[in-house]
């Protein structure tokens, strides 16, 4: 077991490159399998999921490169149908590949997933979708059984805006016989970017980034070539800790027009931020204003940058508030931010963060990937040595974490933490 020691107070200022999207990345190399041929997938970050996901490509039987960034596929044959546990367990987006393998072997099996401890998060949109395409699902001793002689397209109206859900539904219609229609359809970029993929392929997607999606089913789909596109949480991540360590950061490689929301709520908290073509710089002249958040499904507020906006506040000049819909088990961050100083009140889904002038360096234990990410920026804002463990949390989404920090004069370094 790892852990990250902070020395804290030290204003971030520099430029930091962004990577490709981890969550654009898994749907993509998971829709490779549903052409029998070669693909090419660049700007890939090197992220725990991301190696998760290329060990269940090749379990699957598919032969997989992965270097500098690029993954290499050649799925023109698959002798494996199953997703087993020991790798589903470590990656919740393991359950991505239910739909491309029902479309394309007409059969699929594969463990219930597992991820972050951040609420429940139901599969049922995922087997409701797949049903309505014509596939049987079966549940049995943690495990999804589908089959299906072949899919139909369908109209589809999902409860809510479910990314997961759009995508595995997405990837299935795109083998299915007829047109399918995917209303109340999440419009998150990535799903738009994992439609730019399949249409490469020989696709038929059109509506992808809007809240209805239509798929004209084709009879097989062809090689890819493509680049992910850049990762909209990291880059938010980035400029949340320049703005708490009241530093100047400068996020390059990235795209300004996937954060309008982020970029919105750290202009109100006094932020100076520009934009240009494929970069934003971010300058804090003074520590954040207080600002009230409501998370909501894209083009609103994005769950994933709660964790870091609350730690944010949590260093501001007044009172915030924070709501979250989305997950029911996001705030477990607090407590460990109280444990650094921080003043904040949990009622419910809602948290009022009262801001202190100074956060005190503590021991603190990360229990998701975004709440790691909120302990380490308010470790680089805090006072003295910070202590983050459990960090293989941070390695699931974020490349290069220590180097690209450290390039922006934080003092931070991994160690072997003590103890079980």
């Amino acid at each position: 077991m790892e852990k990250l020691v902070i020395e804290g107070g030290y204003p971030l200022e520099g430029e930091v490159p962004i990577s490709g999207s981890k969550n654009a990345a898994l749907p993509i190399m998971a829709a490779t399998l549903l052409a029998a041929d070669n693909c090419r997938l660049d700007n890939v970050p090197r992220l725990r999921d991301v190696v998760t996901m290329c060990s269940l490509i090749e379990e699957l039987g598919a032969q997989l490169k992965y270097t500098n960034g690029t993954v290499e596929v050649d799925t023109s044959e698959l002798t494996q149908n199953e997703a087993p546990y020991d790798l589903v367990k470590k990656m919740r987006a393991s359950v991505l590949v239910l739909g491309p393998l029902v479309a394309r072997l007409g059969e699929a099996r594969v463990s219930l997933p597992g991820g972050c401890a951040i609420g429940t998060r139901p599969i049922n949109l995922h087997l409701e979708g797949l049903e309505a395409l014509g596939a049987e699902i079966k549940l049995q001793e943690g495990t999804i059984y589908a089959c299906a002689s072949g899919l139909e397209g369908a109209e589809i109206t999902l409860d809510f805006p479910s990314v997961g859900a759009t995508e595995n539904i997405l990837m299935a219609a795109s083998l299915a016989s007829g047109e399918t229609v995917i209303e109340n359809a999440a419009r998150e970029p990535e799903i738009a970017d994992l439609a730019r993929a399949i249409n490469k392929m020989g696709g038929r997607v059109e509506g992808a980034g809007t809240d209805r999606i239509l798929v004209e089913g084709v009879e097989k789909l062809h090689s890819l070539t493509h680049s992910i596109l850049p990762d909209r949480i990291e880059t938010g991540t980035y400029l949340t800790a320049g703005a708490i360590s009241v530093g100047k950061v400068k996020t390059v490689k990235t795209d300004p027009g996937l954060l309008h929301s982020v970029l919105k709520k750290l202009k109100q908290s006094g932020m100076e931020v520009e934009v240009g073509e494929n970069w934003i710089d971010l300058k804090a002249n003074f520590p954040p204003r207080p600002v009230d958040i409501v998370t909501m499904p894209y083009p609103g507020f994005p769950t994933d940058m709660q964790a870091q906006f609350t730690a944010m506040l949590a260093r501001s000049s007044g009172t915030s508030t924070v709501k979250e819909t989305i997950f029911e088990d996001r705030f477990m961050h607090v407590l460990e931010l109280e444990r650094l100083g921080a003043d904040i009140k949990i009622d419910g889904n809602w948290v009022t963060i009262h801001g202190v002038e100074k956060l005190e360096g503590a021991p603190v234990m990360a229990t998701d990937l975004r709440a790691s990410a909120a302990l380490v920026l308010a470790g680089l804002a805090a006072e003295g040595e910070t202590e983050v463990r459990r960090i293989y949390h941070l390695d699931r989404g974020y490349e290069k974490l220590e180097e690209k920090l450290k390039n922006l004069g934080a003092k931070l370094e991994r160690q072997e933490a003590e103890g079980p």
